[in-house]
């Protein structure tokens, strides 16, 4: 399988022998900025037990939120498709942004002017220094992929994001889809 470069608005794949790695087994990131200095992503297929109101008094939607990454777990982030209602956002790519106006985005979601389809809110982020995500691609951690869904990336991605990728690796992936998450179990 020959995997692309990293770079932001890209999906990271976690490799299926990615198992001792609690934050990251069977996970999909989304690349929300990567440069010389180093890579941000948010995992996107790992639902939390909580929702955002159960965080942020303030919110009356009951909004999902999921495991960004283990860095800066208490800190709230989110990714959305509405630059044009939240000021101050950041691109990522083909429609998707990082951030801004918090206190607006607060308003627009109890006004339902914003819906979960609009957006998604991650505790913490996935991070990697300069050279540690290029380490982790030499050691066959991660697939780089097109993130081919777009805006709708909010939406497709699920608890069952990483099988369907798998699957659409084919191959040897394709075992790894059904493969039971501790493999040591079966």
């Amino acid at each position: 399988m020959v995997s692309l470069k990293p770079k932001k608005g890209k999906l990271l794949v976690a490799e299926p022998t990615l198992t001792g790695d609690v934050s990251f087994n069977r996970s999909v990131v989304l690349l929300a900025e990567h440069n010389n200095e180093g890579s941000v992503g948010f995992i996107l297929n790992k639902p939390l037990d909580y929702t955002l109101n159960d965080l942020i008094s303030e919110i009356t939607v009951p909004f999902e939120v999921f495991n960004g990454g283990p860095v800066e777990q208490d800190n709230l982030y989110f990714i959305h498709k509405v630059p044009h209602l939240i000021k101050d956002s950041i691109e990522i790519s083909d429609g998707i942004f990082w951030g801004g106006d918090f206190e607006k985005t607060v308003e627009l979601i109890n006004s339902e002017t914003i819906t979960a389809q609009d957006i998604r809110f991650f505790l913490g982020y996935s991070g990697w220094d300069s050279s540690q995500l290029d380490q982790e691609l030499s050691s066959k951690s991660w697939i780089v992929v097109q993130n081919e869904y777009e805006s709708g990336i909010l939406e497709k991605s699920s608890n069952a994001f990483w099988k369907e990728k798998m699957v659409e690796l084919g191959g040897d992936y394709l075992l790894w889809s059904n493969a039971p998450e501790n493999p040591s179990l079966n």
